[in-house]
């Protein structure tokens, strides 16, 4: 068994950092070629040293030690360290192969945007920001990257910072990650007032006295109440209902990276905590239960919404919310290596659905209206076969990666016993209509069918109207650095599954970074039962509800959009109220909008006018020097300048101190 060097592990974190570094600072000198060589280098230096790492993890391998000591306050040490097992390993190398592949892919896609450089610093400074979340052994550096990638996004998701749209989508990542975050940060400032430590080994070891705890002055068990703080933080980054809204307007930023938060960074960072904090969130049904009601809400009604979009990445998002929350399900089933599975086969194919999306976009000349698309297969081959590899992965197809994890994940749901799993499985079970319906519906529209591009029936805002520039409306298929990552992705979102599914779920990949009580929650050991290999798992699924359910899901997409298109509009004319709330998204936005963003608006106003204006400066600093000018006032009719008026002032004071005197004396 080999060791792992900390200078090694060191590398991996800093070669992306470096890249971003010169690419940021001296990208004008180094010029376009250069910002790319440099970045990609750097995240191709992490993936190696990545990948080496995981087979000495998978060797037996471990580490878990501080890197650099900041300081200590007290008994409370702050630190930088790394933890590296099973699960770290697995998050290190599905970050690196991703932002590899989003890497090369942005050298054909963000060919001629004036932002080249910058943008190359960002999305390897995002690859830094997440490496060092998930390879944390501390609370502090978690938060640090947690951040991190929250502030890196908000640069990217507006990075074409004169697009008013970009503007707004940017902030509102921005702030709505800061509700999450906030609780977030409650959840940490309990483990270090009640545990007083901010390491992960030693806040676990402590995990069973700290359970006996409950919240000063009520009866709330601490253990519930800080891990439902820190789910908040969860469902910020990983957009859980109610704090989805901001991952849809996320789009706003270029393709590349939408494919690098949708897949194996931000949006995963909630999911990879809760199960680094297994040893705590075993110790609370309340929390579990509240976790799978969130996951069951955001899998099931965030794909409803898919199914009416007709922007191809908003499509592609709607899926990425839906799938977060089967993550999330898992996660609160207490099935925490079902839901880092899925984590990690939806890395994947979400990644190649993404960029494959981009592809498209690049060929119909960066029109994204999947009604204005048709026929592009015989057009774009390679983005034909690779998109059509990612959905049917994504709907959970037998013998493809997504089935393996996605069909765990249902059955980690029935076999469990809290009171909620009843209603997440439902909703898991339903949720397997509604994403083959919406996957398939962009998947005919966008590469069947009949070619809506040469009368584009809803003009794009891109479109030349010129009649010299008619010919740029045929679509073409990308150049050979988007087609490779392409084809580079396909590979693992076919094959991960089937190659992972025994040492990840029922083998002892996880035996040291995944703790689960089976006596209290016995979904893995119900599923341990009743697996019986890779094979076996794929052919009984043609017999079951969900393969069925994923066949009839294709099957009413086709005959809705490719034999009967009358149909869906006249359901949608039908169902108009419907159609209307799920167009406004629920009115979710217009909630947060007009109602708490107004309400937090009158608030602050009202501090202000009542508190600042009013209470400080009006009474407490105005108030006191008008008081010290009326004192003085009176105190200046007594300086009258007139030397016999002081010295019957003294002879009187004197004739009073006497007279007091004398009263005392008695």
């Amino acid at each position: 068994m080999s060791a792992l060097s900390q200078s090694t592990l060191l590398a991996v974190p800093l070669a992306p950092l470096a890249g971003a570094v010169i690419a940021g600072f001296f990208g004008k000198s180094i010029g376009r070629r250069g910002a790319h060589v440099v970045t990609i280098l750097g995240v191709l230096v992490a993936f190696i040293l990545s990948a080496l790492t995981l087979r000495d993890v998978v060797d037996g391998a471990r580490f878990n030690a501080t890197v650099y000591e900041w300081m200590v306050l007290g008994g409370l040490k702050m630190e930088v360290g790394f933890l590296v097992d099973g699960l770290t390993a697995m998050m290190m190398v599905v970050v690196t192969f991703v932002s590899l592949m989003v890497h090369i892919y942005t050298i054909g896609y963000m060919e001629e945007d004036p932002g080249y450089q910058r943008f190359f610093s960002y999305i390897s400074l995002f690859t830094f920001s997440m490496l060092m979340l998930v390879m944390s052994n501390n609370f502090l550096q978690l938060f640090f990257g947690w951040e991190a990638v929250g502030l890196v996004s908000y640069l990217l998701i507006g990075f074409w910072f004169k697009r008013p749209t970009a503007i707004f989508a940017n902030m509102k990542a921005f702030l709505v990650n800061r509700v999450g975050d906030f609780g977030f940060i409650l959840g940490i400032g309990l483990i270090v007032a009640y545990a007083g430590t901010l390491n992960y080994a030693e806040t676990f070891a402590k995990a069973g006295e700290y359970s006996k705890l409950t919240m000063p002055g009520s009866d709330w068990q601490l253990i519930t109440v800080t891990c439902i703080c820190l789910f908040i933080g969860a469902m910020g980054k990983s957009a859980q209902f109610p704090l989805h809204v901001w991952l849809p307007d996320s789009m706003e930023g270029p393709t590349p990276i939408s494919a690098l938060i949708h897949a194996a960074t931000m949006v995963t960072a909630g999911i990879f905590m809760v199960a680094r904090m297994s040893p705590l969130f075993e110790l609370s049904d309340t929390a579990l239960n509240f976790i799978l009601i969130i996951g069951a809400i955001t899998a099931l009604f965030m794909g409803f919404l898919g199914i009416i979009q007709n922007d191809i990445k908003r499509v592609v998002a709607y899926s990425t919310l839906s799938q977060l929350g089967y993550m999330t399900m898992a996660l609160g089933a207490s099935a925490y290596s079902v839901a880092v599975f899925h984590l990690m086969t939806h890395a994947f194919f979400k990644a190649l659905l993404f960029l494959a999306a981009g592809s498209v976009i690049i060929g119909m000349h960066h029109d994204q209206d999947i009604r204005n698309m048709g026929g592009l297969r015989k057009y774009m081959p390679i983005t034909w076969i690779t998109s059509l590899l990612g959905s049917l992965a994504l709907i959970g197809t037998p013998f493809f990666a997504g089935f393996y994890s996605k069909d765990s994940i249902i059955e980690a749901l029935h076999a469990s016993h809290l009171p909620a799993a009843h209603w997440a499985y439902w909703a898991s079970v339903i949720g397997v209509f509604v994403t083959a319906f919406y996957s398939f519906r962009m998947y005919f529209l966008v590469f069947h069918g009949k070619e809506h591009f040469h009368h584009k029936p809803f003009p794009g805002e891109h479109d030349h109207h010129d009649d010299d520039h008619g010919h740029a409306h045929t679509p073409h298929e990308s150049p050979w650095v988007v087609t490779a990552p392409l084809l580079l992705l396909a590979i693992p979102s076919v094959v991960i599954g089937f190659m992972t599914i025994q040492p990840m779920l029922y083998g002892e990949f996880f035996k040291d970074s995944i703790l689960v009580n089976v006596a209290a929650h016995p979904a893995m050991k119900e599923l341990a039962h009743e697996f019986h290999g890779a094979v076996a798992m794929a052919t009984h699924a043609f017999g079951t509800l969900p393969f069925w359910l994923a066949a009839a899901g294709v099957a009413t997409a086709y005959v809705f959009y490719m034999v009967a298109p009358g149909i869906p509009a006249a359901i949608g004319r039908a169902l108009a109220p419907l159609v209307t709330v799920m167009e406004n998204k629920y009115y979710m936005d217009w909630i947060n909008e007009h109602i708490l963003a107004a309400g937090a608006r009158l608030l602050g106003r009202s501090l202000w006018k009542g508190g600042d204006v009013a209470l400080i400066d009006g009474f407490a600093i105005n108030g006191s020097a008008k008081v010290v000018g009326w004192v003085a006032s009176l105190v200046r009719l007594f300086q009258t300048g007139y030397i016999y008026h002081y010295a019957l002032v003294m002879l009187l004071g004197v004739f009073a101190l006497m007279t007091w005197f004398v009263w005392l004396a008695r």
